[in-house]
């Protein structure tokens, strides 16, 4: 075992650097305390080229954890490993030329039927994922399953945490999970994750397709995303309810389903703000989806300073998620007598609510044959006060905004193949200019 140095009483704060502060002007997240102690798992019985490092590994971080924390260390090398657990007060430190792999399919404990997620914690604090190496899962093998089975095959998450408090993951690569990369929820709070890139082929890739791939699933309190780079093969970003306080900043997005809300939003996801990211060939780049029996408050959201670039649709909003009839689905083509015609239901605990959303100086372009834009309230529900300022779409399609009140519309440039604006309205209240 050895030690770093320095350290402040042999602990080991993780610099904050140049994080940005949140909309409201309130402090990034509280980052984790991890001793100055360095666990090596060469020193465990780990060893690049082993059929399963997993034993290895897992002995130096409950080494680390009986020691008080500290840092285990993955040397250069590539590691084969079965699943693991995190500890408080570790963290996983992957240097430059490791790589940490998952098992493959064939060989991953309990297979399609029970398997464990790949690195998981629960209750924990002080944990992070670090460095400049590279975790591949291994996925190619586990999506086609999927695609022909359906939910009957279960998938392992690459890192799964749950009710965890001071979080970081920075600078690792992660490639190809057999789902989501990073799935961060159960009332988790104080989570950053910045200098990451998260690669999988897209879901529509036409020689390997990846299946529900997701980015970053974070759902939780006092949130940074920032400065990652991320092409994956469904939400490049998402978050459910019980979710506050999160900033998005500095991102740059390829291939997904955009920066997303739902579609679960029961327990209300409130103050996020999304700034300064770039989507390019990005399926929506913000999306917010939910339905009446999964809903809950979605508020005070901004989106702002972003740029487009050949998306499907720039900005998806919409509270009838889990429609059946085709007419409800077809979001490109939806109309306005569409859309007001969805049957009205009474207003229930679950359902979607979106009020006080933000868009400003936004600039996209949009895939040939799609829309530039779709909000579309629940005839119960209308979304309510809105703010479009300085936004400019060029698109094949209008953009629509259906069943909203208090909407305001300033300095907005929709432009369709006949050059002219084309942003169409039905039973919306618009607010004074």
């Amino acid at each position: 075992m050895k030690t770093l140095a320095p350290w402040v009483a042999g602990v080991i704060v993780l610099c904050a650097g140049s994080a940005a502060l949140a909309a409201d002007g309130s402090a990034a997240p509280a980052l984790p305390r991890i001793s100055g102690k360095v666990y090596a798992i060469t020193n465990y019985g780990a060893a690049a080229g082993q059929a399963d490092s997993a034993k290895g590994i897992q002995a130096a971080i409950d080494a680390a954890a009986a020691g008080g924390g500290g840092t285990v260390e993955l040397p250069a090398g590539t590691y084969l490993s079965g699943p693991i657990h995190l500890a408080s007060g570790v963290r996983l430190d992957l240097a430059a030329g490791a790589m940490l792999k998952m098992l493959p399919l064939a060989s991953y404990p309990g297979g399609t039927k029970n398997p464990a997620n790949f690195i998981s914690g629960k209750g924990l604090h002080d944990v992070a994922i670090t460095g400049k190496g590279t975790i591949d899962g291994q996925g190619g093998d586990w999506w086609p399953l999927v695609k022909k089975a359906g939910p009957s095959i279960r998938r392992p998450r690459m890192i799964a945490l749950n009710g965890c408090a001071r979080v970081l993951i920075e600078g690792v690569r992660l490639e190809n999970s057999p789902m989501f990369h990073i799935a961060i929820g159960g009332h988790s709070s104080d989570i950053t994750v910045r200098g990451v890139t998260i690669r999988a082929p897209a879901s529509n890739d036409p020689v390997h397709p990846s299946h529900n791939t997701d980015a970053c699933d974070v759902s939780g309190t006092h949130v940074l995303v920032e400065n990652c780079d991320v092409s994956v093969g469904d939400d490049d970003f998402t978050c459910s309810g019980g979710t506050s306080d999160v900033l998005i900043t500095h991102c740059t997005y390829g291939h997904g389903h955009g920066v997303s809300i739902g579609s679960s939003t029961a327990g209300g996801v409130s103050d996020l703000t999304v700034e300064d990211c770039t989507f390019t060939n990005t399926e929506c780049g913000i999306r917010i989806k939910s339905d009446r029996d999964r809903g809950g408050a979605v508020h005070h959201l901004v989106y702002r300073n972003l740029k487009m670039t050949n998306v499907g649709m720039a900005i998806l909003i919409y509270g009838a998620y889990a429609a059946t009839e085709r007419k409800y689905r077809d979001l490109t083509n939806m109309t306005g007598e569409i859309a007001t015609a969805y049957p009205e239901k009474p207003v229930g605990p679950r359902t979607p609510r979106y009020s006080d959303i933000t868009f400003s100086n936004i600039t996209a372009t949009v895939a040939k044959g799609r829309r530039a834009g779709l909000i579309w309230g629940l005839p119960e529900a209308p979304v309510t006060g809105v703010v479009l300022d300085n936004v400019s779409i060029t698109a094949d399609k209008p953009f629509g905004i259906f069943n909203a009140k208090d909407v305001q519309i300033k300095d907005c440039h929709i432009l369709t193949p006949d050059g002219k604006q084309n942003l169409t309205t039905k039973n919306v209240q618009k607010s004074a200019q």
